[in-house]
């Protein structure tokens, strides 16, 4: 059963708040408490946390977007993966689409990741997975047909993300199939990140993979996080949804790469 709007955990009702104000440039206080059928006084307060948080600015009686963040900016996980579900999850179908029974596959660490996750094991086909990620080990867990291994190493603070050894020494023994790889940000042809330990992972997944498909929603498309990961040129294919600047994937794609869009269908009765 789903919850009323009013009953939204707080990490889906910013997200929420952080969507509308995205998509009209800004909001206000009324407007948001609408969206969300929170009280005028906890979207306050909810502003207040993203303001803090570097998401927004406050303006007079409501937010706007925060027009640039820095490079070492981290967003909060519980927010980010509510944030942009629906695309996130399209891209994770159609990435699993692309799997064929018994391959070797390398599951990164992330949201739009773990969507793919979730439909390669609805899916039903025999994979090996290979993962630094917790949150898809569960997924895998319950998936009789996948045999999972799990990457071991130290838990990233407040995400389900694991790097280091032993995990980064086993990387430099394999050889995978496929690569789905997440980025925190796509800008200037090249993948960055704001840690450098994760940096170093995600490249360690593109060396131990024959084929690298970036999986990366259209907010995705943003300045430059402080740690490079690679040029944009080591994968093959970037699947991403139609919100994504038409001029960026055209420019992807003169540049010879692969870019998938995949369209989100949205619920009967959905007010965006």
């Amino acid at each position: 059963m789903s919850l009323h709007r009013s009953e939204l955990i707080p990490a889906h009702r910013r997200a929420v708040i952080l969507e509308r104000i995205r998509a009209q440039a800004g909001a206000s206080i009324q407007e948001l408490s609408a969206a969300t059928g929170a009280s005028g006084s906890t979207i306050r307060r909810d502003l207040e946390h993203l303001e803090r948080e570097g998401y927004l600015q406050r303006s007079h009686g409501g937010a706007l977007l925060q027009p640039t963040m820095h490079s070492r900016f981290e967003p909060d996980t519980s927010i980010a993966a509510e944030m942009s579900r629906a695309e996130k999850h399209a891209i994770g179908v159609a990435a699993a689409a692309r799997l064929s029974p018994g391959q070797s596959v390398i599951f990164d660490s992330g949201s739009t990741v773990r969507e793919a996750a979730a439909a390669a094991a609805e899916r039903g086909i025999p994979l090996t997975a290979v993962t630094n990620d917790l949150g898809v080990g569960q997924i895998f867990a319950s998936a009789p047909q996948v045999e999972v291994v799990v990457l071991g190493g130290s838990v990233r603070h407040g995400s389900l993300t694991l790097f280091g050894d032993p995990g980064m020494h086993f990387m430099k023994d394999i050889q995978a199939d496929v690569a789905f790889l997440g980025t925190h940000a796509i800008s200037n042809g090249a993948l960055t990140d704001t840690s450098i330990e994760i940096s170093t992972m995600k490249r360690a997944m593109i060396d131990a993979a024959r084929k690298v498909f970036l999986l990366a929603d259209a907010d995705k498309f943003r300045p430059a996080a402080f740690f490079r990961i690679c040029d944009i040129g080591a994968v093959h294919e970037i699947i991403t949804d139609a919100r994504a600047d038409p001029a960026a994937v055209r420019d992807l794609r003169d540049a010879g790469l692969t870019v998938s869009v995949v369209e989100v269908r949205q619920p009967l009765g959905a007010t965006g």
